[in-house]
């Protein structure tokens, strides 16, 4: 089965944008796609230092409160930071059109994100690969493995939002305060850390890897 791409818009944002200015602005969004007053839309683009907490998170995974702000969502998951160098990617997707003519599959869409994760980071020579019980997208490290990408949505009337954090070059220090999606015992990384430099246009390169993977 193929996914259905037509009518979805692309934003990419160059500079940072604040995270409450992104939660309303995907809000809207989701509201103006539901009332099909808008286009599908997937945004790319970084925050400012934010941590943010899904339906799922617990207070004791706030480690160490710092100047940082905090902000609770709606989104599925728990604790997790957002910086500079971190590419977000934002799926305002109407799975009742994204899965025409089957029914919308939410597992099924959760797989698709994680599999796009894993063909973005095989364009830099990066294994990625999904744990079971475990979220996110994982490589193995000489320190053992290692979370280089998470994920957590939200659907309103099988419209999604929120979306996908990938670790490109951002400082990761901000993740020693948290305990990272709730699991205590695995480490963080990023493209950066596993020495690789990224020389090509990572936007193209995210836009062309989800037209490649099927459902």
């Amino acid at each position: 089965m193929k996914k259905q791409l037509s009518n979805i818009e692309w934003r990419i944002s160059k500079e940072p944008v604040h995270f409450l200015e992104a939660l309303e602005f995907m809000q809207n969004r989701v509201d103006a796609i539901i009332a099909c007053k808008a286009p599908q839309l997937i945004w790319l683009l970084e925050h400012h230092p934010v941590y943010t907490s899904g339906i799922s998170a617990k207070d004791a995974d706030l480690l160490v409160k710092t100047d940082i702000p905090i902000f609770k969502t709606n989104r599925g998951g728990k604790f997790t930071y957002h910086a500079p160098g971190m590419k977000i990617i934002y799926v305002m997707l109407d799975l009742k059109k994204f899965f025409t003519p089957e029914k919308p599959d939410v597992l099924r869409f959760v797989k698709f994100l994680e599999n796009w994760v894993i063909a973005i980071l095989a364009e830099f020579g990066i294994k990625g690969e999904i744990r079971k019980n475990r979220v996110g997208i994982w490589v193995d490290t000489p320190e053992g493995e290692k979370k280089i990408a998470a994920l957590g949505i939200k659907l309103k009337k099988w419209v999604s939002y929120h979306g996908i954090a990938i670790n490109v070059d951002c400082d990761l220090s901000g993740f020693q305060n948290i305990v990272p999606c709730g699991i205590r015992e695995f480490g963080i990384t990023s493209v950066k850390q596993l020495g690789i430099e990224i020389k090509s246009d990572l936007d193209e390169i995210i836009i062309a890897a989800m037209k490649k993977v099927n459902l």
